[in-house]
Order: structure tokens, then C-alpha cells, then sequence
């Protein structure tokens, strides 16, 4: 047997193995999905990646991982640093990126509300959705106070222990948030109970005051809260968070701020109301 053919049963092997979707649900497409994971795969922090390290992060045989990013960098969609052997984010990823974002209502109703709240708090008030376990970062605005975090569109933070991912949860039905709850803690099984003990107080506290916090959990130098809405549209449930450095917002302060939040949110879905 050839390498060629090699490759091909090895594939052929792990697509009886790993693909459980695809054999339960004959519309689903493993090698979409496959493409896809590659590309989830460059997240910050990981801009350049080898097969290999690819291969490792979607548990998938490296010549299927060759293969996907051989096309994904013909189709634009990766680019392979010259010299390098390692691949990074093509063109037209961002160009889908940014007509999404263009185009996403949610984002231009809000970002007037979310400027107001970031100049008169200083801290950062931030638009996010669910994007698997974390929450992705849709729109950003900054007040002029110096110390600030570097979050920005595009950033990603936990599920499970910011106030953004928390309120996300508060926010769900119980039933699927309990799905995420059991995800989230196969994630990290040794520090589940103590992530398990934040996002039910922050069930609690949403339930009781209609919000989330997260005081230093995430990391210890970081406060926030957020609350869960919903933009209909189509749209899933989005979350708006008001974030600082711990000792720019100590907490007395920063749930000083949960009444504006909690006010601008209400604003912002009655404008989406209005709109045709």
C-alpha cells in the first residue's frame, strides 16, 4: 500500500471514529465541519499554526489536516507564511467577518448607548455572543481612563467564569444551560466546583437583581458585570458587560453601575423593537 492510500484509509478510519454527528445525521457534512474546526483553530493567541499543531488541536491525522489547509489557502481562507511551514488567517476570512459585522443591527443600534456608558463609567462596555464555550467579542467602546484591558472586537474570554459568560448562561433556558454546565466541565473536571459554585450564585444574582458578576474569578485583576438580553431578528441571546481592573472599579463601584447597564440594555431593545 502506498503513503497515498495510506492517508486515505487513516481518514477513511476517522471518519467512522470521530464522526458521530455525521453518522447520526445523514445532512451533516464532515468535511465542512472539518474545515471549519481548522479555522476555529486561530483564535487569539494562536495566529500562526503548523499541520501539526492544528493536527493536535482538532485530534485529527495530519495529512487530513494537510489536505484542508492545502485548500482552505487556495480558497483564501489561510495563508501560509513564507518560510515558516506555518499558516495563518487569509483575506477572506476577514472579508466574511466584516460583512457580518456590517451588517449586524444589534451592533450600530448599540454602539451609540455603549459610548455613552463607556465615557461616563471609564471602564469598558462591551457587546458579546456565544461562540461554543466562549463569548466572542462583537462590539467594544472605551472610556478615556488610562487604565483599561486590552479587549477588542474579535477577543474571546471563558463561559463559565467571566460576567459576560455568566449572564450569557443566566440567561438560557434551564436546560440548556444545564448542556453547557456539563461541557464547560469536561473541559477542566478538577476545577469544575469551583466554576460550577460561580455560575449558580450568578443565576442567583441575575434572578434577584438582573445581572451577573464577576469579581475577580476570570482574573484576579479584572471586574465586571453583564446582562443577558435577547435582539430577536433571528439573532441568538447577547450579552452587554460594563469591565475594568480591579483597582480602577473596586466592586462597591462597579455594581454602582448595574442600574445604567440594566437601563441601557432596556433601551437598546426598544430601539430594535422599532426597527422594521
Amino acid at each position: 500500500m502506498n503513503t497515498a492510500e495510506g492517508d486515505r484509509v487513516d481518514d477513511d478510519a476517522a471518519d467512522e471514529e470521530s464522526g458521530s454527528d455525521g453518522a447520526s445525521d445523514r445532512h451533516f457534512v464532515t468535511a465542512l465541519a472539518r474545515g471549519l474546526e481548522v479555522l476555529s483553530c486561530f483564535k487569539t493567541g494562536n495566529n500562526f499554526l503548523a499541520n501539526h499543531e492544528i493536527a493536535q488541536k482538532c485530534g485529527l491525522p495530519r495529512s487530513t489536516v494537510t489536505r484542508l489547509t492545502y485548500t482552505l489557502t487556495k480558497l483564501g481562507y489561510l495563508h501560509l507564511v513564507p518560510n515558516s511551514g506555518k499558516y495563518r488567517l487569509g483575506t477572506a476570512t476577514v472579508a466574511l467577518g466584516s460583512a457580518m459585522l456590517a451588517k449586524l443591527d444589534v451592533r450600530q443600534v448599540a454602539r451609540p448607548f455603549m459610548q455613552l456608558l463607556a465615557a461616563e463609567t471609564e471602564a469598558i462596555v462591551a457587546l458579546s455572543t456565544r461562540d461554543r464555550l466562549s463569548m466572542l467579542y462583537l462590539e467594544c467602546c472605551r472610556g478615556s481612563s488610562i487604565v483599561t484591558l486590552s479587549l477588542d472586537v474579535g477577543s474571546r474570554i471563558p463561559l463559565g467564569t467571566t460576567a459576560a459568560g455568566r449572564a450569557l448562561l443566566a440567561g438560557l433556558p434551564a436546560p440548556e444551560r444545564s448542556d453547557l454546565m456539563e461541557r464547560i466541565r469536561e473541559l477542566d473536571d478538577a476545577a469544575w466546583p469551583r466554576i460550577s459554585a460561580g455560575i449558580v450564585r450568578a443565576v442567583d444574582e441575575y434572578e434577584a437583581t438582573g445581572c451577573c458578576s464577576s469579581l475577580g474569578d476570570w482574573v484576579k485583576g479584572v471586574h465586571g458585570i453583564a446582562v443577558p438580553f435577547n435582539p430577536g431578528r433571528g439573532l441568538p441571546v447577547m450579552v452587554m458587560s460594563v469591565a475594568g481592573a480591579a483597582q480602577a472599579f473596586p466592586k462597591d463601584q462597579l455594581m454602582h453601575f448595574a442600574s445604567k447597564l440594566i437601563t441601557m440594555v432596556k433601551s437598546i431593545e426598544e430601539n430594535l423593537g422599532k426597527m422594521p
